[in-house]
């Protein structure tokens, strides 16, 4: 039987017994067991966490810059009721990377502003964290290890409190971080897919240019040649393949008439 048959199987018996089935904003079918609320907790105090150990980026011009890019894409992601506005921090850190947490928390390495060369790149690499964020990919993980591992009460880390220390680790796991802060981990190749997918929709609404999310990758490419991939190159199959279905995807978008902000004037 085949890896994908077995985990599909898997899932629709976990959906059959525990009626936690769902669907992906592509309508793919997920096991969710936890709610908005107890994967907002979760995420915040893992923010917390990160922002008392990470070095925060002071300059003013680059988080007006990171922030407006920001603001420009989350009025056209679907509101969640378990918090009000997105909370995003630039940290000063040589990494190439960036992520979001549920809870609305969107963290920024500078690192990344070396390859991602524009505002519309940036946008691509935002607008693909806060889709693991909206497709519940987070929560998506956390489910699969509740099942995996019946005989554990992971369920119970969904409360804050003294709890959440006894499952640290795997809940941040679970968020895609690493237990040694500034790591992240990668999702899984269907959950990073389609986070593009996603992403490169939100991008395009809020009038960034979606072909850029292209060249966002071929700079990554361009930047992993000769020693080791940064760190987004290594959560995706390979940057061509990502960048065929980036074409695709692109092709198949709407036409939207909306004009981005000029966000790098805050860098000027």
């Amino acid at each position: 039987m085949r890896a994908n048959t077995v985990k599909g199987a898997l899932i629709a018996a976990g959906c059959s017994a525990l009626l936690a089935c769902s669907a992906s904003p592509t309508g793919r079918n997920q096991l969710l067991m936890f709610s908005s609320q107890e994967m907002s907790a979760l995420g915040v105090q893992s923010f917390e966490q990160i922002k008392q150990q990470e070095n925060i980026e002071r300059d003013p011009k680059v988080n007006a810059y990171v922030q407006c890019v920001a603001n420009a894409i989350t009025p056209y992601v679907p509101r969640d009721g378990s918090f009000q506005q997105w909370e995003v921090v630039v940290f000063d850190s040589p990494q190439v990377n960036a992520f979001a947490l549920p809870g609305g928390k969107i963290g920024v390495y500078t690192g990344l502003l070396n390859v991602a060369r524009t505002q519309d790149q940036l946008a691509a690499v935002i607008g693909h964290e806060i889709a693991h964020v909206v497709a519940q990919h987070s929560n998506e993980r956390l489910s699969r290890s509740q099942l995996a591992n019946a005989g554990l009460q992971i369920t119970s880390i969904a409360v804050a409190g003294s709890d959440y220390s006894q499952y640290h680790d795997l809940t941040m796991q679970a968020l895609g971080l690493g237990v040694q802060v500034g790591v992240l981990l990668p999702y899984g190749r269907e959950q990073e897919s389609e986070a593009d997918v996603v992403g490169l929709d939100y991008m395009a609404q809020a009038g960034f240019d979606p072909s850029q999310s292209i060249a966002l990758w071929q700079n990554m490419a361009k930047a992993s040649q000769g020693q080791q991939p940064p760190e987004l190159l290594s959560t995706h199959p390979s940057y061509s393949h990502r960048i065929r279905d980036l074409k695709a995807t692109q092709a198949r978008l709407p036409q939207y008439n909306k004009k981005a902000p000029d966000c790098e004037r805050f860098l000027k």
